[in-house]
């Protein structure tokens, strides 16, 4: 790499390869710069951008629950910045841009954190 050349960030990092395993219930992704990782499809479920997850007017919904066996069907691309995720309980509104993806693998287990502590405080269950 030239002095002028900078290394990729993770806002402009591209990714290179996604696969679903669906025996692993993770996606793999990986980055052209060299970062890869694996999300579960259950975190990919109950952290979709969607307003489902997300809310409306800054007012967060429960989480969903009963997502812990939730498998993916496919996956679309949008255009050349997300894909849309099609799970098998029917959700399909979340696009997941490749930023947010890069941030969910970066930060997924404080994510997961966060989901169980809110479960929990609503007294909802994984299953």
């Amino acid at each position: 790499m030239s002095d002028t050349e900078q290394a990729p960030s993770p806002d402009t990092a591209w990714p290179v390869k996604l696969s679903f395993d669906r025996g692993e219930a993770e996606l793999l992704i990986t980055f052209d710069d060299g970062f890869s990782s694996t999300i579960s499809f259950e975190l990919l479920r109950v952290e979709s951008p969607s307003a489902e997850t997300k809310g409306h007017g800054g007012q967060r919904p429960p989480p969903p629950a009963g997502k812990r066996d939730v498998s993916v069907q496919g996956a679309e691309p949008i255009g050349r910045y997300a894909v849309r995720i099609l799970f098998s309980d029917g959700h399909d509104t979340g696009l997941y841009s490749w930023t947010y993806l890069r941030d969910l693998a970066e930060n997924q287990d404080a994510r997961m954190a966060d989901y169980l502590e809110r479960l929990k405080a609503a007294e909802l269950s994984r299953d």
